[in-house]
């Protein structure tokens, strides 16, 4: 099975040096400063799971244009999305399946209006990664799973094949037929996280110990829940309780990608997250307050 990892930061990297013990075809895509990196150093990964080096990987600096993929997994952040949709279009889709690991539901949404919904695929990382200074990717914590899906419950038999090989893997990769409830969920703790963090400048750990800050951590939380109501999400269990259940398993120095995207000066995908919120919140006539505050108080930092 030929795969392309398209981005190779903090999930993109976690995800290929597993998938190569798995000995799938891969092929990545970076750019910059990263893949002279990767070109000359190869894929390094600090993990408590286990440290991985690669010397020598397939990479390009951009899509290539004669290469037919099973699947293209695509980890940029959410403001280089729109980019890489592109990139796709000018080398035709194909029969690719797309799977994207972008935060919150823009991409998912960009892929069916721009494709259709034959090729609307789902993807959701719950890992908390990151590239350093050195260029080396830091994984924190233990957490590192993986879901896919179709975003109209097609049962899709590429996608099971490619969990099923994964299945040996320290990472878990898992197909879902609900992939639309497992996205909302990630996007529930995932608005709250990165907007919090980034706010105060404190870690989970740090937020969680602060009764005030708990407290609007949980109500962002509860925001986003609400809208996932007018998009037609099901959840077989509160989404709000079982975050704060899985949070109390966190590391307590755990600290959001957009944080440390922050205070290195890059850009924020800020408007796809809480942006995002207080936009269609508006729209339906939620109460968002928490988000709101998140959007200005970044802003104007």
């Amino acid at each position: 099975m030929r795969l392309l990892i398209y981005g190779v930061g903090g999930v993109g990297g976690v995800l290929g040096a597993h998938l190569q013990r798995a000995d799938f075809d891969i092929s990545y895509v970076a750019r910059g400063e990263r893949f002279k990196f990767l070109q000359s150093k190869g894929l390094i990964v600090d993990s408590s799971l286990e440290d991985f080096r690669q010397e020598k990987i397939r990479v390009f600096n951009s899509m290539p244009e004669n290469n037919n993929f099973d699947i293209i997994i695509c980890t940029v952040k959410l403001y280089d999305f729109d980019n890489f949709i592109s990139q796709i279009k000018k080398i035709g889709i194909k029969n690719s399946v797309i799977l994207p690991f972008q935060n919150g539901i823009y991409s998912e949404q960009k892929i069916t209006e721009d494709f259709g919904e034959k090729f609307s695929y789902g993807a959701v990382a719950q890992i908390s990664s990151y590239v350093d200074k050195s260029q080396t990717i830091i994984h924190k914590g233990s957490l590192a799973s993986f879901f896919v899906g179709h975003m109209q419950n097609v049962n899709q038999e590429i996608l099971q094949k490619f969990c099923k090989k994964s299945i040996n893997l320290k990472i878990d990769i898992q197909f879902k037929e609900n992939i639309k409830e497992k996205i909302w969920e990630k996007f529930i703790f995932l608005s709250a996280y990165s907007g919090i963090t980034t706010l105060t400048k404190k870690t989970i750990g740090e937020i969680f110990d602060n009764h005030k800050l708990k407290a609007k951590f949980t109500s962002a939380m509860i925001e986003t829940y609400n809208l996932s109501k007018n998009f037609d999400v099901n959840f077989k269990v509160d989404p709000v309780e079982y975050w704060l259940h899985k949070i109390k398993k966190m590391p307590y120095d755990m600290t959001s990608s957009m944080y440390i995207d922050y205070i290195n000066g890059r850009k924020l995908e800020l408007e796809w997250l809480s942006g995002f919120i207080v936009k269609y919140s508006n729209e339906f006539d939620i109460e968002c307050k928490v988000h709101e505050e998140i959007l200005k108080g970044i802003k104007f930092k």
